[in-house]
């Protein structure tokens, strides 16, 4: 197929990789010009404009920052809705607002685009093995179009449910991944105050009830004192922005959630934004003044 893809970061670098180990005819949209050229060594064609890129793609897969970001993409001045023609489809795999998603989606509907929000877990590593976990909200026929080619960047997916849902289970995915970050950062303090190895407590927690691959990644980050960006904290703060946005509008009451982002907040206000979220272990020694 003629694919598109923008956002060639961290995660949309191995995805572009893949889809052209897989055969496809790749091009590519950048606003960082070294970005675009290590994507033409790859074997993508580069585009001036998203119009332009969406004028020649069947598919346009997006993976950049926020729901901003997405729809200055999709609709601004010469966005992917200036180029595609009527059965084009575009695959969000961002993680944005539910309701973005479904403006989106309504807006491309309109002049008969299809749209597909396609959040993944699984991280920077999940996109290098094409493991990632994907969640994927809108209409049945379109997954069921681009379903060999999400195949090829994750090993589940899962639709959940109509435009907007897959950002749902996204934001579900969030809540719990960095409350058990928070979690880990807390017992590595606590038994680093006891003055107790924390190594060889989280190998003893990974042989336990509380074995978890949060604790596994992130709490061997803590251990080590790697804070070098997995992910950058700066997305997981964001991404909290969100889901607590959704439960003021909703009413719905996350308590456990308001209070990791209350420590998220923290490490904002400390600089940590660009470190990985596993340095809420700093925020928590520079409370007790470690």
């Amino acid at each position: 197929m003629k694919l598109g893809f923008v956002g060639l970061g961290a995660m949309g670098r191995p995805m572009l990789g893949h889809l052209i180990a897989a055969g496809h005819e790749l091009a590519v949209w950048a606003r960082r010009p070294e970005a675009a050229a290590e994507a033409a060594r790859a074997g993508a064609a580069v585009c001036a404009t998203p119009a332009e890129l969406a004028a020649r793609s069947e598919v346009v897969f997006s993976v950049v920052t926020g729901s901003a970001d997405v729809s200055e993409l999709a609709f601004g001045k010469h966005g992917l809705a200036e180029g595609f023609q009527p059965g084009g489809v575009h695959v969000d795999m961002s993680t944005i607002a539910p309701a973005t998603a479904r403006e989106l989606a309504e807006r491309y509907a309109a002049q008969g685009v299809g749209w597909l929000d396609a959040p993944v877990s699984g991280g920077a590593v999940g996109a290098e093995a094409a493991t990632l976990a994907i969640m994927a909200g809108g209409e049945a026929d379109v997954l069921a179009r681009v379903l060999p080619l999400l195949e090829k960047l994750g090993s589940r997916v899962v639709h959940i449910g109509p435009a907007g849902a897959g950002q749902v289970a996204k934001a579900c995915n969030q809540l719990i991944m960095v409350a058990a970050i928070e979690a880990s950062a807390e017992a590595m303090r606590l038994a680093s105050a006891h003055g107790v190895d924390i190594a060889a407590v989280r190998q003893a927690l990974m042989g336990g009830s509380a074995a978890s691959r949060v604790l596994e990644v992130m709490g061997g980050r803590m251990v080590s004192r790697d804070f070098s960006a997995g992910v950058e904290a700066r997305l997981h703060h964001k991404d909290f922005a969100i889901a607590l946005g959704e439960a003021h509008r909703l009413g719905v009451p996350l308590p456990v959630a308001a209070q990791v982002w209350q420590q998220l907040n923290a490490l904002m206000a400390q600089g940590g934004g660009r470190d990985d979220t596993a340095s809420l272990l700093r925020v928590l020694e520079s409370s007790s003044g470690v």
